[in-house]
């Protein structure tokens, strides 16, 4: 395990460890809003159909329509929990011409920000962070959220500190550091020819929960979740597609996704009374939006590695077997909306009914 469990850390690095989890789990709520309630409500406002996923596109290994959809919100976001070294700006990209500095906002012509810029906007515990997020997420390659280490009497401060955040790390390098973890290869990816790298580089792929080649954000999602286990520290990748429909969290809590989809009126009522609800009760705190007589939910798949997946408990070097699948279905959970309070996510079987 590349970082370091609550136990073995200090007290004052403990008291970090739960303001960065607090911290997430509000921008948690936030980015899901934004990429997904805020996708369907752009489709409806245009008069459009919003494309569904369908529940097989959840299954490992599952084929995704490869169609951009405008109307849906795209972003990538880095939430590191410790300051990221600058030695590791090779393969990240932030530098001086990319902080989130006045003079560096005013000249990007993405932003719509005014000569009254508020400075400390960029900051998580700023009451006007949130707006200042929504400015910059259609901003392209990626964010980046980490610890202000600048002040010495803000220990444990986090705010936005870069954008236009390239990943720039080879996706050759990424799959060979992870074929390494793995003891698929003893150092380098092509030592046992060009198929067995290719080989290799796929499986980084569904290591990742994506389809064989992914390309835009996903990609650059999956390489810095990758690169980020270098460090000694917990670290968060959100990425929002725009083919895939769905949000996708990388984290030391392994892989989730969370999309929208379609219960029937059966369905909801099934949910309600295994959960000792009422239908309206359901409808109120978890439903987005009717859809005929179905409704629109919130849905999170949770996603665990398999045995070829996971280093081997020898060590020993081993053969690839790309026929062996890597990922498995962990939780399959409906998601209360953004900001509800009182009311959990609710555990469901809905790939595999």
């Amino acid at each position: 395990m590349y970082w370091r469990t609550r136990e073995e850390l200090s007290l004052e690095n403990r008291l970090r460890r739960s303001y960065y989890e607090l911290l997430r789990d509000e921008l948690d709520q936030f980015i899901m809003s934004h990429s997904l309630k805020e996708s369907y409500e752009n489709f409806k406002s245009g008069g459009l159909s919003y494309p569904f996923v369908e529940r097989k596109e959840l299954k490992p290994r599952a084929r995704i329509p490869k169609e951009e959809y405008r109307r849906h919100n795209s972003f990538l976001v880095l939430f590191a929990e410790d300051a990221i070294p600058e030695a590791y700006k090779k393969y990240i990209r932030f530098f001086d011409t990319n902080k989130t500095t006045k003079t560096n906002l005013m000249r990007s012509k993405t932003l719509s920000l005014g000569p009254d810029f508020d400075r400390s906007q960029k900051f998580l515990d700023s009451v006007h962070f949130y707006n200042f997020l929504k400015d910059l997420l259609p901003v392209d390659y990626a964010l980046l959220i980490q610890r202000d280490v600048s002040q010495a009497k803000y220990k444990h401060r986090y705010y936005i500190s870069h954008f236009h955040v390239r990943i720039d790390w080879p996706i050759a390098e990424a799959a060979e550091d992870l074929a390494r973890h793995l003891r698929y290869i003893s150092k380098d990816v092509y030592e046992k020819g060009e198929k067995y790298a290719e080989d290799v580089q796929k499986k980084f792929f569904e290591y990742y929960g994506l389809p064989e080649m992914s390309g835009g954000r996903r990609t650059a999602a999956s390489v810095a979740a990758q690169y980020l286990r270098r460090l000694p520290f917990i670290s968060t990748v959100y990425v929002s597609s725009s083919e895939s429909r769905s949000l996708i969290r990388y984290s030391e809590h392994g892989i989730n996704k969370i999309v929208l989809i379609l219960l029937s009126a059966k369905e909801m009522e099934q949910v309600a009374e295994r959960n000792n609800m009422q239908v309206r009760e359901f409808k109120r705190f978890y439903m987005l939006d009717h859809n005929g007589r179905s409704g629109v939910f919130l849905f999170r798949v949770a996603y665990a590695h398999t045995a070829p997946a996971l280093p081997p408990e020898d060590g020993k070097l081993r053969e690839l077997k790309p026929e062996l699948f890597w990922l498995t279905v962990k939780q399959q959970h409906i998601l209360p909306l953004p900001g509800v309070w009182e009311h959990p996510p609710i555990r469901v079987n809905l790939i595999y009914a």
